[in-house]
């Protein structure tokens, strides 16, 4: 990679991004139009600058150094990055006029918020955690919790994760649970090769008792694939190995293990919803710098000119472009026969969010949950969360008052008055795939009963706002075919110039959380920069496995990578 200073060049001016030499020409140009004063300023060199300005001019042309496709939180780590470096001229461009991606909040008519699916902020990085302590840097702009969490089973809620606590488990349960962990450690202590897929990691490791009644059913809900189309080099920090002596001493004394992984403690905004911290964070950067909305639509990218056609009719050049487009959607974009046959390898599933909005004070078979996962049939979705316990403003006011649209029983009230609160609200997420269909037209009602049936409502609770909305990408399978098409298709991308980062733009569920997910942006900008090491993108498992505080949003911090290993 070749270093910053035989990179880049020129010195990019800082208010308008033009380089010094054709900042020169401008002046000289306004000074008098001719060729002649040109040619007495500079060499044909600058001869060039200026034809390539009169070109840009005619064909509505810019042109930036790195530019990044995407406000989400891949694209603002990217965006965040560069413009505390304050080196490379750079812009960012996204479809929607409101930033934040797949981590955006809605607001239905009656004033209930819910996230593009279960987001809470826990963090890897002090990198992140000084951005969005930067863009929300008060206390009062958070609210900090303890994770409550359950699995419906067998009508019970058993406390997470599900493999740690078969003691609250029924005998007969208890005793096929454990019966498949003995087994599971035995093998595993002659076992000499590895599990092919993610099913046998299951077996594996927790054994057939607590794969048939959770581990199977759950994942297939969530994945929308069944378990043996799965590989399981994902996994590290996601899924809890449950220690045999310690379950088998719960189960003889009934206690319960406690809280486990990176996310036992979170924090979620006060005000806005997740999507409000990406709001946040984008208004931290320059306005000049962002092109949202109509304006910012991608229509092609040409990759062996090195230029984005954008909807209105733009072009935009550049060195590097950082995209957390799908990457599937961005090798369509650019017309490549072999990568679009490649990126056909990827699979995903879709999610439909769901929110309930409910009359009434918070029931105490509710309290403090955060979120909960039902790996049974008597409901369509595979997550509930209690989205009002994350923040008192995701819901309306108790003044505020709304007509009842239903009881949860599905039949109508005796009358449509509208009545004040108080509120509280559950967001329900179902998955969708080609192996996995639903019944669209459906979904909203079998989601109430079955919420009905999970006993998270009664059937005489008053339901005052609904809300569905179906995002097509919604979880990057990890599949057995995902690594041998990644293992090409990044590295292909990259010779062309193009970083594709984040959630489904590197197509690493192990890595799309929102931290890593920032990261995976801000890693671009200074491995393109700096030549630092992407390792969040290369390195999931050392990532995932310490407190990564090197960068820092600091005077200086552009310096990091110097030393570190190149690409």
């Amino acid at each position: 990679m070749e270093n910053s200073e035989r990179f880049w060049g020129k010195t990019r001016d800082k208010n308008n991004g033009l380089s010094n030499e054709r900042q020169l020409i401008w002046d000289v140009l306004d000074v008098d139009g001719s060729l002649m004063w040109i040619k007495l300023v500079a060499p044909m060199v600058v001869i060039a600058e200026y034809r390539l300005c009169l070109v840009e001019a005619d064909l509505q042309c810019s042109s930036v150094d790195i530019l990044v496709i995407g406000a989400g939180p891949t694209g603002l780590g990217a965006a965040k990055r560069l413009n505390q470096i304050n080196g490379p001229s750079w812009l960012i461009l996204d479809s929607n006029e409101t930033p934040g991606g797949l981590a955006s909040t809605d607001v239905t008519d009656e004033g209930f918020l819910y996230d593009v699916g279960g987001h809470v902020i826990f963090s890897h990085y002090k990198y992140f955690d000084d951005c969005i302590d930067e863009a929300l840097p008060n206390l009062d702009d958070w609210y900090t919790h303890q994770r409550i969490s359950y699995v419906r089973c067998k009508n019970l809620w058993v406390p997470y994760p599900f493999q740690n606590n078969i003691s609250m488990l029924p005998k007969e349960e208890q005793v096929k649970c454990m019966d498949g962990m003995i087994d599971a450690a035995l093998e595993f202590r002659v076992a000499n090769t590895k599990p092919k897929n993610f099913d046998e990691w299951i077996v594996r490791m927790m054994g057939t008792g607590i794969a048939d009644l959770f581990m199977r059913p759950y994942n297939y809900k969530v994945w929308a694939v069944p378990t043996t189309k799965m590989q399981c080099e994902w996994l590290g920090e996601r899924v809890a190995a449950p220690d045999l002596k310690t379950v088998t001493k719960n189960v003889i004394l009934q206690k319960t293990a406690g809280n486990w992984g990176p996310n036992a403690t979170f924090r979620f905004p006060a005000h806005g919803g997740t999507g409000g911290i990406w709001i946040a964070v984008a208004g931290t950067l320059p306005k000049e710098k962002k092109l949202f909305g109509e304006k910012g639509i991608v229509t092609k990218v040409d990759a062996d000119n090195k230029m984005v056609v954008l909807k209105d009719g733009t072009s935009i050049g550049y060195e590097r472009l950082i995209t957390t487009m799908a990457v599937d959607s961005l090798t369509e974009s650019m017309g490549d026969k072999e990568l679009i046959d490649l990126s056909k390898g990827l699979f995903h599933s879709s999610t439909h969010v769901i929110g309930v909005g409910v009359r009434g004070e918070r029931p105490e078979r509710i309290g403090d949950k955060c979120w909960l996962y039902f790996p049974e049939d008597d409901c369509p979705f595979y997550r509930a969360t209690i989205f009002s316990n994350y923040s008192p403003n995701n819901q309306p006011p108790m003044s505020k008052k709304l007509p009842t649209l239903q009881l949860a029983d599905g039949s109508y009230p005796s009358s449509q008055e509208a009545k004040e609160g108080p509120y509280w609200s559950i967001m329900l997420e179902v998955s969708e795939s080609s192996m996995k269909p639903v019944n669209i037209a459906n979904l909203l009602k079998d989601s109430i009963q079955g919420l009905v049936n999970t006993e998270i409502l009664q059937p005489t609770d008053e339901i005052v706002s609904t809300y569905h909305r179906r995002f097509e990408r919604g979880y990057p399978t990890p599949s057995l075919e995902r690594e041998g098409v990644l293992k090409k298709l990044l590295p292909a991308l990259r010779e062309k110039g193009i970083y594709s980062r984040g959630r489904f733009g590197s197509w690493r569920y192990e890595v799309g959380n929102q931290d890593h997910s920032f990261m995976l942006g801000a890693e671009a900008a200074d491995n393109i920069v700096n030549g630092a090491t992407e390792l969040t993108l290369n390195y999931p498992d050392f990532v995932n496995g310490r407190k990564n505080d090197e960068r820092r949003l600091v005077e200086g911090a552009q310096l990091f990578g110097r030393n570190l290993l190149k690409n």
